[in-house]
């Protein structure tokens, strides 16, 4: 596929920001010379070629045309987190994926978003991630749609807030679909933590995945915390993992797992978070959270409490959240399925902070005056568009007493 990729006579419609040069961004890079030559190489992608492509704007001289010219050492380049650039197909077509190239890939992390739209102006979330660190051009697949635009949408990288992409493609027709019509899949069926962006983690030992005990598939994730455990320097005692999800407000989004908690974990008269859907802003409590707290589970939207049920130990809980995504009381909403039967119909609230988005974090987040250890355990996380696309497939008995006590060690 060398050099088959070179498009011609496209057009751009750019806006430009004065943002100023970017610091650490040079294409005087040895990597990046070495490959230049070679053009873009996709895998799994059959490309459709674009008859425009516009940005939210531009640095002077990266251009969005760039990410079209069959080279690895130019590139589009604009500051600031949400910076995006959009690729018009002319027509609607058959679209299953993109493949990209980011420019310094091999440091730099980017957090991002797909969406789709078919008249530019309406645009639906496809997928969320972060890109691997490489140099070379990354598939990045979903379900097969019907759109005529492809947009990438940036909100910055583990080094700074610069969205920068040497070559991008828009993928269609024989892309190879993924094998379910989830959006994404954080069940630890790797054998790592390598589905999530991140982790907030004092040692490796704090955040392990086992083979035992396990709520379905060959894998779940064994948290521990104890008191002092504090990585990122904020309040309260952590170690989570963290999923970009970085759902768009008006978004609509199943989310499935389930957690264990230990014969022994603590529950005092103060909170513990097991799963959060945390706002982009640095401070106050998440829109949407999930608390152990004085021996109850409880579901808080906008710090009010929706739900509770009694906390169940040594024993498998599954969950399904239903939420909307909005900063308008009126417009989002929340919906609880537990153990099967759904405990919260929808119930509205404000699920995001206005001009922010959420991201998710899985673990155990805690009140640093709680001194015993915890320790519980995640399975099966699956985020899609539908009931159906998060239904559990081949859930396991609950452990044995004998396969819980070997696998926590406490």
């Amino acid at each position: 596929m060398k050099n088959a990729l070179l498009l011609i006579g496209t057009l751009c419609v750019i806006g430009t920001v004065a943002c100023g040069a970017q610091d650490s961004f040079t294409d005087d890079v040895p990597e990046l010379l070495q490959v230049a030559e070679r053009g873009l190489v996709v895998q799994n992608c059959t490309t459709l070629t674009a008859s425009s492509v516009i940005t939210s704007g531009s640095e002077a001289g990266n251009p969005a045309t760039n990410t079209l010219d069959d080279r690895l050492d130019t590139r589009w380049s604009s500051f600031g987190r949400g910076a995006w650039i959009d690729y018009d197909l002319g027509s609607e077509r058959t679209v299953t994926g993109a493949a990209i190239a980011w420019h310094l890939g091999t440091t730099q992390l980017n957090n991002f978003i797909l969406t789709t739209s078919t008249d530019g102006m309406n645009y639906t979330q496809v997928y969320s991630g972060t890109n691997s660190a490489t140099l070379a051009a990354e598939t990045y697949t979903f379900p097969a749609r019907t759109a005529r635009r492809l947009r990438i949408t940036v909100f910055g990288n583990n080094l700074n807030d610069w969205a920068s992409i040497a070559e991008a493609r828009v993928c269609g027709g024989s892309t190879t679909p993924p094998p379910s019509t989830a959006l994404w899949r954080g069940d630890f069926e790797t054998g790592d933590r390598s589905q999530f962006s991140s982790a907030q983690m004092v040692s490796p030992d704090r955040l392990q995945v086992l083979t035992s005990p396990v709520r379905e598939g060959r894998y779940a994730l064994k948290v521990t915390v104890k008191q002092g455990d504090n990585p990122i320097g904020a309040s309260g005692n952590r170690n989570e993992l963290v999923r970009m999800t970085l759902e768009p407000s008006g978004s609509e989004y199943y989310y499935r797992w389930g957690t264990m908690f230990a014969p022994d974990f603590p529950s005092p008269a103060t909170w513990q978070l097991f799963a959060q859907w945390h706002h982009t802003g640095s401070s106050g409590s998440p829109p949407v959270e999930f608390v152990i707290n004085n021996g109850t589970l409880r579901l808080y939207c906008s710090s009010t409490e929706v739900w509770r049920a009694p906390l169940v130990r040594g024993a498998w809980q599954d969950f399904v959240l239903h939420a909307k995504w909005s900063s308008n009381p009126s417009v989002g909403f929340v919906e609880l399925y537990h153990n099967g039967q759904l405990v919260l119909p929808k119930r509205s609230c404000a699920t995001q902070f206005s001009g922010q988005l959420n991201y998710l974090k899985v673990g155990l987040y805690r009140n640093s005056t709680v001194a015993p250890v915890g320790v519980l355990y995640h399975d099966g996380w699956v985020m899609g568009r539908t009931l159906a696309d998060v239904a559990p497939q081949g859930l396991s008995a609950a452990p044995t007493a004998s396969e819980f006590a070997t696998a926590s060690g406490e």
